[in-house]
């Protein structure tokens, strides 16, 4: 047997010899034109050397097929979400008038019932800056799942072009003939398309998908977290101004009462019935009440020119809105905040952490595929021809397709150590999303604490302020009737001033408090999100 396949080939050797001589006597006899030269030669020996077939072509797809049923593996780690287990109970007693209910006011700034703060909530949403730019992290996530997504799939490049070329006279075979000098020169007119198919047979592409559409998940709770975000800082911002302002009219009411105090230690000096000193402490405290103004002036202006920015529009648009003092948003009576086990379905950060961490775990998976072969299948097909006149007939067809393997041999350890890569990245998600559970946790328990001491701190501070005014009142008529000195007065009335001043900052850290604790509890985007995407999809150049 192996006898006769050695004389087959060497029979269809010498035929193919023959063929050739033949062709180039044939050739070389003729008076060819300049455009008809050595590329007539060529194409001639190609189509009669050529012993390509349907059969052939059969026998490259069968080669194929069982690459093709391997496409339902791919290497690396299967993705498995990890087992979070939550209490069953939060660990702070609910004192501050929260309540295991499940939340179903997610609006929740309405619950302070402000018609202003509402106002603020809504356009921030429509015209945040930071929604916009999250927006185009999530195009931009799902433009690269396309990419990812696409390299499934084939490739087909379409080309035509035209050549004036002039060859070697002396090149070997050819040139050791006697053929005129017209034939090296001539005109090569082609078109044509080239296809080429990345079998993906270990999965590597797959993974990148999979990597890909996790990752446009995470853009999209990553929007959500951005909303959230804004929604806690036009909230908290508000509650601020509204608080400078309100410590501003204490300030003012206090220092109204001691410029009064002032021109009664005034006039009794001059009548003689005081000393200098009692003037002198009366214009200290005053003068300590009139230097907390610019500092709280300055404050409401940083609280409006922040509201300004959240809400997309230069400083200084919301001036005439908010100038005018109001009081501080009240909390309401009840506040539901749910068990902890919601708290992982509801905080968007939580499950954007979970999805780059599927993320990681994916492109494990496109790192290992380079540890083995990959497979393409190439096709050409198209016209060429010397003679544009016979360019699209049908001699001047030619195709080509056949199966190509690449398999890198020697990389210096790259690929192992990309691996190793996505493996310490993989870890470090892990950790990521377990530190972000931990972290909201952590929140909501700060949360319930802060706000229910915060509290019983302010009934203490209202006390405080029925006392001082009370004392106050009482220094006064022994002063004016010479039965205690004006120093009883002056401690009166500062003590006053700070326990009013530190009542309305414990009215703004409770409404800040239940800020941050609606915050924590990941609420908010669910109805609010429609509206932001509707105002991202009519953003100039994002359709």
């Amino acid at each position: 047997m192996k006898i006769q396949r050695t004389n087959r080939s060497k029979q269809r050797k010498q035929s193919r010899r023959r063929l050739f001589w033949r062709v180039v006597r044939i050739e070389a006899g003729r008076n060819l034109r300049v455009d008809s030269g050595r590329s007539i030669i060529r194409q001639t020996l190609l189509s009669r050397c050529l012993n390509t077939s349907v059969s052939s072509v059969i026998s490259c797809s069968i080669l194929l097929l069982p690459f093709l049923f391997l496409q339902g593996c791919a290497v690396g780690p299967n993705y498995r979400p990890p087992q979070t287990k939550a209490p069953a109970q939060w660990n702070e007693s609910l004192a501050g008038g929260e309540t295991n209910s499940v939340i179903t006011t997610t609006e929740w700034w309405t619950n302070f019932n402000d018609s202003e703060l509402d106002s603020l909530v809504g356009r921030a949403v429509r015209s945040s800056l930071d929604l916009r730019i999250a927006q185009a992290r999530v195009r931009e996530a799902r433009a690269q799942y396309g990419i990812a997504s696409a390299d499934l799939w084939p490739t087909v490049d379409g080309s035509s072009s035209y050549a004036r070329a002039l060859e070697s006279q002396h090149q070997p075979v050819l040139g050791s003939f006697p053929l005129p000098a017209n034939v090296f020169e001539n005109n090569v007119y082609q078109a044509g398309f080239d296809a080429s198919w990345e079998v993906d047979v270990f999965g590597g592409k797959r993974r990148a998908k999979e990597a890909a559409g996790a990752q446009v998940w995470a853009s999209e709770f990553g929007r959500r977290d951005v909303l959230i975000t804004l929604l806690g800082d036009v909230a908290r911002n508000y509650v601020d101004l509204r608080g400078y302002q309100g410590r501003l009219t204490i300030a003012n009411e206090n220092i109204e009462a001691q410029e009064k105090a002032l021109a009664i230690t005034r006039d009794r000096f001059a009548k003689g019935l005081s000393s200098d000193l009692d003037v002198q402490q009366a214009s200290t405290v005053l003068a300590t009440t009139r230097a907390v103004v610019p500092t709280l002036e300055s404050s409401i202006q940083t609280a409006m020119h922040r509201l300004e920015v959240l809400l997309g529009q230069p400083p200084g648009s919301l001036q005439v809105e908010l100038t005018e003092a109001s009081p501080i948003p009240a909390q309401p009576p009840l506040v539901p905040v749910g068990l902890p086990s919601e708290l992982l379905l509801r905080r968007p950060d939580i499950r954007q952490a979970e999805r780059q961490l599927a993320a990681a775990t994916a492109n494990i998976g496109v790192a290992k595929a380079d540890l083995f072969p990959k497979f393409f299948l190439t096709g050409a097909a198209g016209f060429q021809s010397v003679n544009a006149s016979d360019w699209f007939t049908a001699g001047s067809q030619f195709w080509s397709v056949g199966p190509t393997m690449q398999w890198r041999i020697f990389d210096a350890g790259r690929i192992r150590s990309n691996i190793k890569l996505q493996n310490a990245r993989q870890e470090e998600a892990l950790a990521a999303y377990e530190k972000t559970v931990l972290t909201a946790f952590e929140d909501v328990e700060n949360g319930l604490v802060v706000y229910a001491k915060e509290q019983v701190r302010r009934r203490s501070l209202e006390d405080a302020v029925v006392s001082s005014q009370k004392s106050l009142d009482t220094a006064n008529k022994l002063y004016a009737n010479g039965l205690t000195d004006f120093l009883r007065v002056l401690d009166a009335e500062r003590s006053l001033y700070q326990s009013q001043d530190a009542l309305v900052q414990s009215d703004r850290t409770i409404s800040a408090d239940l800020i941050s604790l609606y915050k924590s509890l990941g609420g908010g985007w669910e109805d609010m999100e429609r509206s932001a995407l509707a105002v991202a999809q009519n953003v100039p150049g994002t359709k």
